[in-house]
């Protein structure tokens, strides 16, 4: 392998984001169902995207602070396995349907080489409900593997990804091997293997 690629809320960190951000508003419980059904494959990723961060307007960016400060946790064996990663000299990325508020500091807090995610659009110190740009959703994800892949010369595979939910199934069927992390079963069938009951550090084993 030369290349892993990882999604971020649910895989890397304990979290749905944007659930999170909801709760300031009062609004999680209708959020997180949302995400729930994309994460499931019941409605469209970017359809629920728009209509979550809808949800979010007039809401300070602080809020943002908080769930970062406050609320988002790594998942258990998440640094140790971007440790194992830069010892083997194997590029990371970070590709998520989340925010770029968020991906940009998990970035430099882990040395991934690079990282893509949603702008949340911010005027005057609150969020407008819009994000700016295109959407980041499965297939931008997988554009973002492959393009991250050619530029590196890698074959298919030679990459390996993580995920948890349906909008990681292109990102999956553009790598040569994917792993479900505690996912929903709609990304298990895709994957070569699943990760329940250790932590992320449990890739590692793919490579020894």
């Amino acid at each position: 392998f030369g290349l892993f690629v990882t999604d971020m809320d649910s895989t890397l960190i304990n979290i749905e984001c944007i659930d999170e951000i909801g709760d300031m508003q009062g609004l999680k419980a209708e959020i997180a169902a949302i995400t729930e059904a994309a994460m499931r494959g019941e409605i469209d990723f970017r359809e629920s995207l728009t209509r979550r961060v809808a949800l979010l307007e007039g809401l300070p960016e602080q809020a943002l602070a908080e769930v970062y400060e406050q609320r988002l946790q790594l998942n258990p064996g998440a640094e140790r396995l971007m440790r194992g990663l830069q010892q083997a000299g194997i590029r990371t990325v970070l590709v998520s349907g989340g925010f770029t508020y968020f991906t940009d500091r998990l970035k430099a807090r882990l040395g991934f080489d690079h990282a893509w995610a949603n702008e949340l659009e911010v005027v005057n110190g609150h969020l407008t409900g819009r994000v700016s740009g295109d959407i980041v959703d499965g297939t931008a994800k997988a554009a973002y593997l492959e393009q991250t892949r050619d530029a590196l010369g890698l074959r298919p595979e030679q990459v390996i990804c993580a995920g948890d939910g349906a909008n990681d199934i292109p990102m999956f069927r553009a790598a040569g091997f994917g792993v479900a992390y505690r996912a929903k079963p709609v990304l298990r069938d895709e994957a070569d293997c699943s990760l329940d009951h250790v932590g992320l550090d449990g890739i590692l084993t793919l490579f020894s």
